[in-house]
């Protein structure tokens, strides 16, 4: 009985199972030309690759910063230099001009000159009367006097720009040594070599003002001589004696 019972609930679970509906779980197969292969020569031909158009991209920059240092540099080279003495040069050369053109008497003219010696420093003229002759005598006097003077006010005025080229010249070199770029440098060096061009002229306007006074000096002391012997040549000549005459007295009382 037991035996029995076992057997047909055995039966009964089998038949169960076998009637049962069987769960299949699906298998996914990954296709071939989905699966990812690493391929390591692949792999540095392309880190490869990149490092070497990382370094182009690097060059560029670089050959594009120094293109703009090569840029500022140019800005540099052509700015101007932010400071001029032109014009205060100017100035001192013609305050000396204008002393030199206030020359008295015989100015710095060739012409005049000319005229001058031959009508007051020439050969005296035996024809000309003693009064004449000293007015010829006080003529040249002041021409040298004049001349002296005129040598004196062209030394204060040289003597007046010392101070102002010695500022200008301070400036300039200063400007020269902070100079951003060769224009700047170019353009300090210019005013420079102006500077020592109006000192140069100060320096002849002396000398000429110097040598002109000098020159009238000389000419006075050779005319002088000149005169002198004319005179003396008048006082030893015989004349006619002295001619006695009425004198009148008292207002003819």
């Amino acid at each position: 009985m037991t035996r029995r019972l076992f057997r047909s609930r055995a039966v009964l679970l089998a038949a169960r199972i076998f009637a049962a509906p069987l769960a299949i779980t699906p298998i996914v197969v990954t296709p071939a030309h989905a699966l990812i292969v690493f391929d390591p020569s692949n792999y540095a031909q392309n880190v490869l690759t990149a490092a070497r158009a990382l370094q182009q991209i690097t060059n560029q920059i670089t050959s594009l910063q120094n293109q703009a240092q090569m840029l500022i540099n140019q800005a540099r080279n052509l700015a101007n230099l932010p400071f001029s003495a032109l014009q205060q040069i100017q100035q001192s050369v013609q305050r000396t001009q204008q002393l030199l053109q206030q020359a008295q008497n015989i100015a710095f003219n060739v012409q005049q000159i000319d005229q001058m010696f031959q009508q007051k420093y020439g050969s005296v003229s035996l024809s000309a009367t003693d009064q004449q002759l000293v007015a010829d005598a006080r003529s040249r006097w002041q021409n040298t006097v004049g001349g002296l003077q005129d040598a004196m006010r062209v030394q204060a005025g040289v003597v007046g720009n010392i101070d102002t080229n010695r500022t200008q010249m301070s400036t300039l070199v200063d400007q020269s040594q902070s100079a951003t770029g060769a224009l700047q440098a170019t353009q300090a060096g210019n005013q420079l070599l102006a500077l020592q061009s109006q000192q140069l002229s100060d320096l002849v306007a002396l000398i000429s003002a110097n040598g002109r006074a000098g020159a009238l000096t000389e000419a006075e002391r050779t005319a002088a001589a000149a005169q002198g012997r004319e005179q003396r040549r008048r006082f030893l000549t015989p004349g006619s004696g002295y001619q006695p005459s009425n004198a009148q007295m008292f207002n003819g009382n």
